[in-house]
């Protein structure tokens, strides 16, 4: 336990966080602010480098010449679930512990993908602009939606995010089944193909993180398999999808609809998809409330405390 007499561990701070994050970080360890300009960040990893312990980390690049700068390094601690800027197999090669926020954020990230998903099926966006114009009583009935608990619904990935959905879901009373690199020991129907599981669904919930392998995963092939009367909820990673396939599928009619929280060049959003009022768009909030994102921040200091054996400031006193 660190008394008044030790020496603070030495941590990058390598994320925009909280400004009570921060002082939090000066209390419990010797905090390194990593320069924004890369050539300057470059120096300052030469000169500090060795003697960096932990990362506090958000979106930052770090690749394997970044880690090979900071030898003496133990922990990284992301505020994010996705580790897309993070070379994951470079940091485990080196031993390094990677902890992240997925099981924070999922409960609201689930959340945000089911009401995208009620918000393109049922239109709401468009309904509510219907009421606020005056037009309804001149009109009358607003067009049908579409009911997802009628919906085989696939999920792209099921991890912590995926199964947090699929359980709200089978609430909603929609089948379920789900694609990923492996079978989870659940109750779920399994497709080792997404081509597959686009074809059997209506719609394609996706989850994944963004790696090599799943890089433009959903591409013309999966969204024509999921057809002119599927859905796409995007929660992942933009590049996930391909941008470009998904915008020529709208100008051929060939999907019901998308909604997206998440963009292959965010926060740039291809004109087509913001004039097509097939499309749900929201910038990138699944995470978004005050309650989760306090929670992601706490984490990025509790594990570092927990890691270095500090008394941490949500720590309990027993006596």
């Amino acid at each position: 336990m660190q008394t008044a007499d030790t020496v603070k561990p030495i941590v990058l701070n390598a994320a925009d966080l909280p400004e009570w994050t921060n002082a939090e970080l000066k209390a419990l360890f010797t905090v390194l602010d990593l320069p924004r300009n890369p050539a300057a960040a470059t120096s300052f990893l030469k000169e500090h480098g060795p003697a960096i312990r932990g990362i506090a980390l958000r979106k930052t690049k770090i690749d394997a010449a970044f880690l090979d700068a900071v030898p003496s390094l133990e922990i990284i601690s992301s505020y994010s679930a996705g580790l897309d800027n993070l070379d994951v197999e470079a940091a485990k090669a080196r031993g390094i512990r990677i902890e992240n926020t997925s099981h924070i954020l999922a409960e609201d990230v689930a959340n945000a993908a089911v009401g995208l998903a009620l918000a393109v099926t049922r239109d709401f966006v468009y309904a509510d602009a219907f009421v606020r114009s005056g037009v309804w009583p001149e009109q009358g009935q607003y067009p049908l939606g579409r009911s997802i608990s009628r919906m085989n619904v696939g999920i792209v990935g099921l991890g912590t995010i995926g199964s947090a959905i699929a359980k709200r879901l089978h609430a909603f009373g929609s089948k379920v089944a789900y694609f990923g690199p492996t079978r989870k020991p659940v109750d779920i129907p399994y497709y080792d193909n997404v081509v597959r599981l686009a074809h059997d669904c209506d719609m394609l919930i996706l989850t994944c993180p963004l790696s090599p392998a799943t890089h433009h995963l959903v591409n013309a092939a999966v969204i024509d398999a999921l057809g002119p009367r599927g859905f796409i909820v995007n929660i992942s990673r933009g590049p996930v999808v391909d941008e470009t396939a998904l915008i020529a599928a709208f100008a051929a009619n060939r999907i019901a609809g998308a909604a997206l929280d998440v963009f292959e060049h965010e926060p740039a959003v291809p004109q087509a998809l913001i004039r097509d009022r097939r499309v749900v768009l929201t910038p990138h909030i699944g995470s978004a409330t005050e309650e989760t994102r306090r929670s992601m921040a706490e984490n990025v200091v509790d594990t570092l405390a927990t890691h270095f054996g500090i008394a941490g400031p949500r720590d309990k006193l027993s006596y």
